[in-house]
């Protein structure tokens, strides 16, 4: 399993022309599942992405402070398959 994460204030997911899904401030996370990806493998990635210290503190305006979860912002996931490829070639 591999992500690519990245920060964003806005992102969405167009399927054709259909809008699929949007977010507004937080995380789009490009993931690249396996057959060999266990479930404790999810929860794994899941916990790490939710924890990440990507934001700064709108309080303290420290740099990289808070997480996704802290500052109760949005994870837009989307499915990314070539991202394996592109690991297994490197």
């Amino acid at each position: 399993m591999r992500a690519v994460i990245q920060r964003v204030t806005h992102a969405s997911v167009k399927i054709g022309e259909e809008l699929a899904s949007e977010i507004s401030k937080g995380l789009c996370v490009l993931v690249g599942i396996t057959h060999d990806d266990t479930a404790e493998d999810s929860e794994f990635i899941i916990r790490k992405i939710l924890n990440l210290r990507l934001f700064d503190d709108p309080e303290s305006g420290k740099r990289w402070d808070k997480s996704v979860k802290d500052l109760n912002l949005q994870v837009l996931v989307v499915s990314q398959v070539c991202i394996l490829t592109v690991y297994s070639l490197a």
